[in-house]
């Protein structure tokens, strides 16, 4: 019996036995299997970079939402407006930001880790942080080479986005509690270069939270995943609670606002001391009735900076 004789009776064996299906007994061709996506067509997909001491961080996703700022409200308020870029406002923040910029490129005096991690406070409410944080953070977004993100970090008193005409959002506190994902909670606005991190929902542990380790991850995030991007922190005041204490210790430049006629020199120190650690430390003069050289301060607003407190500061 030639070989395909024997093929042939094992064939109809197999079929009378069922074991093999009638398509394929029958002399029927199966279908190929489809094939696997070659690399061309495979959905692209962001690689993940090497985070702290090498672990992979997952690429960042697009999330958050789009949200309008009432820039006429603002400038009758008389705040920073991308709108208005020569206003004496204006040109007295750009004199606040500049040592703030050569600072975080590396220009300075030193070299200062996190340099782009700024956090804005004073020694007591009322002298004016939230105004110079998102004044700051206006200013700086009118930078050709940055971006800037604004975090409510007065998680006790929040009113970055009250200022901005904006209902109040998920934020901070709900990504450190693992109630949110950052890229869900960041709002970004109709300022091209401005994002808004929200203080987030109330938390009674708010102070254990900001010295937590995930905000130590979420920081060294923040800090390290766009290299041109500005982090601006509105703190609480630092004599009032112990939170701006632990952001502080993570901060490159702290700029500390002083209320001219009001804030003691014994406020200045104190509030100075709470943030020794930090290798930077500016003075902004603010609510000063002097009137600069080029006859600025016409909102009655004053600033000055230094690296350290002054008697007439007081």
């Amino acid at each position: 019996m030639s070989l395909i004789e024997k093929a042939a009776e094992r064939l109809e064996k197999l079929k009378q036995a069922g074991g093999l299906p009638a398509q394929e007994a029958d002399g029927a061709v199966p279908s190929p299997a489809p094939a696997a996506p070659s690399p061309a067509s495979a959905p692209a997909v962001a690689p993940e970079r090497a985070g702290p001491a090498g672990i992979a961080v997952p690429p960042l996703r697009p999330g958050g939402r789009k949200v309008s700022i009432d820039l006429g409200m603002l400038a009758r308020v008389g705040m920073v407006t991308p709108d208005k870029p020569r206003s004496a406002l204006a040109e007295e923040f750009r004199v606040i930001k500049r040592p703030l910029l050569r600072n975080l490129q590396g220009k300075g005096a030193a070299d200062i880790d996190n340099g782009n991690l700024i956090m804005v406070s004073s020694a007591l409410p009322g002298e004016g942080k939230s105004f110079t944080a998102i004044n700051l953070a206006l200013s700086i977004a009118m930078e050709l080479d940055h971006t800037v993100l604004l975090v409510d970090a007065d998680v006790s008193r929040p009113s970055v986005l009250q200022r901005f005409g904006l209902a109040p959002e998920k934020g901070l506190m709900d990504v450190l509690t693992g109630g949110a994902e950052l890229q869900d909670v960041l709002l970004r606005t109709n300022v091209e270069k401005l994002t808004v991190l929200p203080a987030g929902m109330p938390q009674p542990r708010a102070t254990e939270l900001l010295a937590s380790e995930a905000m130590n991850r979420l920081l060294e995030e923040m800090a390290t995943r766009y290299a041109e991007r500005v982090i601006v922190f509105d703190s609480p005041p630092l004599l009032i609670t112990t939170e701006a204490h632990e952001l502080a210790t993570h901060m490159g430049q702290v700029v500390l606002v002083v209320e001219a006629n009001r804030t003691t020199h014994a406020a200045v120190k104190q509030a100075l001391a709470a943030i020794d650690n930090c290798p930077v430390k500016l003075l902004v003069l603010n609510k000063s009735g002097d009137r600069g050289p080029g006859g600025y301060y016409g909102y009655g607003y004053g600033y000055g900076y230094g690296n350290e407190a002054r008697p007439d500061a007081a």
